[in-house]
């Protein structure tokens, strides 16, 4: 009966937990209209993500430069930020870019 709780516990470890993560905003240029998003999440962690609020941040961002639009750039880019764990990467961060469009506020000064 031990045996069977490890192997169950060893068995959820590996699988991971599927973890709710928020994109938040980390950087980008209001001058070259773009915007920076990223989540962490760590080794044993499957994040679930709601790009919905990674568009409505990203838009939120451009208005608040004066760009009328957003379109993401395709695709993402994911870093190590804590070296370890059981593969080699304990903890990641994920980034993701958007362009804002849409004539800028300060273009038409």
């Amino acid at each position: 009966m031990r045996v069977l709780v490890i192997a169950v516990i060893a068995a959820l470890v590996l699988v991971g937990c599927a973890t709710r993560k928020e994109w938040a905003a980390t950087g980008g240029s209001r001058s070259d209209g773009v915007v920076r998003l990223a989540y962490e999440f760590g080794e044993f962690e499957k994040p679930q993500l709601n790009e919905q609020q990674a568009i409505n941040l990203a838009r939120q961002r451009c208005k608040a430069w004066g760009y009328s639009g957003t379109e993401a750039f395709g695709g993402h880019t994911r870093q190590c930020n804590q070296s370890g764990g059981f593969s080699g990467c304990a903890q990641w961060m994920v980034t993701k870019e958007y362009q804002c469009t849409g004539a800028s506020a300060s273009a038409s000064q």
